[in-house]
């Protein structure tokens, strides 16, 4: 079995602590990151669905920069959406400014009911560079 090494970003422990989950698990040189939310600090929602979207990425940024890696280095991109027809083009002008250019990352969005009060989550497994 190979060795675990849990991840947070040293700004984010609400929801943490909250539901008891990791925010990442590094194993090797993969990086799993746990679905990251638009949450403010405290945990609650940014209430308006852009922001929501650009805490979102802002707030997986900071694991990944935790874990030493960044965008460049994701494998894998699932995103979950509560509205997928009325959110999606907003949701892809976000993508396509953090995203400006080639390579893109794989990616699946999967339309859901219910992400405890958030409206948008994004889930990503990243491999992390060799020092």
């Amino acid at each position: 079995m190979s060795d675990r090494q849990i991840i947070f970003p040293p700004d984010r422990h609400a929801l943490y602590e909250q539901h008891g989950y990791s925010a990442a698990i590094r194993s090797g040189d993969l990086l799993f990151v746990s679905g990251q939310v638009g949450s403010r600090a405290d945990g609650s929602p940014e209430p308006d669905f852009e922001a929501q979207v650009r805490r979102a990425f802002a707030n997986l940024q900071g694991v990944l920069q935790t874990a030493g890696c960044g965008l460049d280095d994701l494998v894998d991109v699932t995103t979950f959406h509560t509205d997928p027809e009325q959110q999606f083009p907003t949701v892809m002008k976000v993508k396509n400014d953090i995203f400006a250019r080639p390579p893109f990352p794989n990616w699946t969005a999967v339309g859901v009911t219910w992400l405890a009060g958030f409206d948008f989550e994004i889930k990503v497994i990243a491999r992390i560079p060799q020092a």
